[in-house]
């Protein structure tokens, strides 16, 4: 197989380092490598996002506009989970709902890049 998965996703940061130790305080991540000012963060499982520094303004954006629209956060225990993120005043986006026994839950990053919390009852094929 030539194209074997997905080694990082990037997100452009106007605060590259304080966005990076957000997914660090939060999430559980951590700083895996920093470079040129360039951040990657690393969750537990191996998954890598790479904060770089952001030029010009973001464009407005809506759950379904084209282009990247979240990233999904594995959790061992939705409610749990759930919990930690309010507890730290995380900015919610909705309420948790639930699709095909699959728990989902929207929240954004300081910068507002969109993330959700997901379990799974059953993995995808």
């Amino acid at each position: 197989m030539l194209f074997t998965g997905l080694e990082h996703t990037a997100i452009a940061s106007r605060a590259p380092k304080d966005l990076a130790q957000w997914y660090v305080d939060i999430l559980g991540f951590h700083i895996n490598y920093e470079y040129d000012g360039n951040y990657f963060v690393k969750a537990p499982n191996g998954a890598m996002i790479e904060i770089i520094p952001s030029v010009g303004d973001a464009p407005e954006t809506a759950m379904k506009t084209p282009g990247l629209r979240h990233l999904a956060v594995m959790v061992s225990d939705f409610d749990l989970a759930l919990q930690d993120l309010v507890a730290k005043g995380v900015n919610m986006v909705g309420e948790p709902f639930e699709v095909k026994g699959n728990r989902l839950a929207f929240f954004a990053d300081p910068e507002g890049t969109l993330l959700h919390l997901i379990a799974r009852q059953q993995p995808l094929p």
